[in-house]
């Protein structure tokens, strides 16, 4: 089995940041650093983006929460929807306790 060589690239996170704003492609500071592998840099960015997110509820598959607005109107539209059931029911002399 061969040696692991570990690289500490998270506390190098300042310098790489600044080479990237420089202008320099991810593989060019890479190579200034040192660093080896594949994609150092890459891998690293993505786990502080990951890190980023993490904090951040998912909204997949969420409905959006409603206003009291939406709830107000909602429950006119119900109580009119229950009223119109009842007054059919009455006139079929089914909700009249009769058979």
């Amino acid at each position: 089995m061969g040696k692991r060589n570990y690289q500490h690239v998270q506390n190098l996170l300042p310098e790489i940041k600044e080479l990237l704003a420089q202008g320099m492609t991810q593989a060019e500071a890479a190579k200034e650093l040192g660093l080896t592998g594949t994609r150092p840099i890459h891998k690293l960015l993505g786990r502080e983006r990951k890190k980023d997110l993490q904090g951040i509820p998912k909204t997949r598959g969420r409905k959006p929460a409603k206003t009291l607005t939406e709830y107000k109107y909602e429950n006119k539209r119900l109580k009119m929807e229950n009223e119109l059931l009842r007054d059919f029911l009455r006139l079929t002399e089914r909700g009249s306790g009769q058979s």
